[in-house]
């Protein structure tokens, strides 16, 4: 429900979706019911590319009772970039939000990063990442860890991914960028606008399920942020950070006391 006693933002949502039945349903539910007060969600962009399951067909079996739903098809998987210039083309909305397929939000989520757009000195804003693996294994155990720290860390510095929302500054990233949220971080700062942490937007999580795909996670996070600096002259704010380096080991220390 809508708060009429407060300005009403209006937003775009945009999902990215490559084979996700397992959790698109899921995660169409939960933002469809987000609780709303001065925020609210125009439109539901879904991006399906190269869906090769049953993602289209559960997508296409809500769009007749959810109205805000678009679905877009890309036949083959173009990169998560390819598919955020397709919402970036259709959001109608000067406020964005964007999350990806293998996420689930918190039920106020949305409301708690869109409102913080009221201050027009904002110009990102991005959610509380909670793992959902169980941290009673290893794999687990570091994504908690990981999440736990930079959880910490954006409470100084933001660091913002998974699900995030900005202004709508720009039509489409660059091709070649593989960190999208480090890019809009660079625009955002570039026009001189803030970039803010919303520790009460919650986004639900699941991290590496093995100890290769964790490693494989972070050297092809780390590699994308070392392009973003080399040809586009932005560092992220983490990387380098005195602050990252000595949260990065109070959390393993306290990791080895358990």
């Amino acid at each position: 429900m809508i708060d009429t006693l407060q300005p009403t933002i209006k937003c775009s949502v945009g999902i990215t979706a490559h084979n996700e039945e397992a959790n698109i349903g899921e995660i169409i539910e939960a933002v469809t019911t987000q609780r709303l007060h001065q925020v609210e969600i125009t439109e539901i962009i879904i991006v399906a590319s190269g869906c090769t399951d049953s993602t289209v067909e559960i997508i296409e079996s809500y769009m007749s009772k959810e109205p805000r739903l678009k679905l877009f098809i890309q036949e083959r998987r173009e990169g998560k970039t390819s598919a955020i210039n397709i919402f970036l083309r259709h959001a109608q909305e000067n406020i964005c939000v964007l999350e990806s397929g293998d996420t689930i939000p918190h039920e106020d989520a949305i409301e708690n990063m869109v409102r913080m757009f009221n201050d027009p000195a904002v110009g990102m804003t991005g959610a509380h990442k909670v793992p959902v693996n169980t941290p009673e294994h290893i794999i687990g155990l570091l994504s908690h860890l990981r999440l736990k720290m930079e959880h910490q860390l954006c409470l100084e510095i933001p660091r913002l991914g998974e699900l995030i929302a900005f202004r709508k500054l720009f039509d489409e990233i660059p091709p070649d960028v593989a960190m999208d949220e480090a890019f809009v971080e660079a625009l955002v700062i570039k026009r001189g606008l803030q970039v803010r942490y919303a520790p009460d937007a919650v986004v639900f999580n699941m991290g590496p399920e093995t100890l290769s795909d964790f490693v494989k996670q972070r050297r092809r996070n780390h590699a994308g942020h070392l392009h973003l600096r080399a040809k586009y002259g932005y560092e992220v704010s983490s990387m380098g950070s005195p602050q990252f380096v000595k949260l990065s080991l109070e959390e393993i220390w306290g990791a080895l006391q358990l």
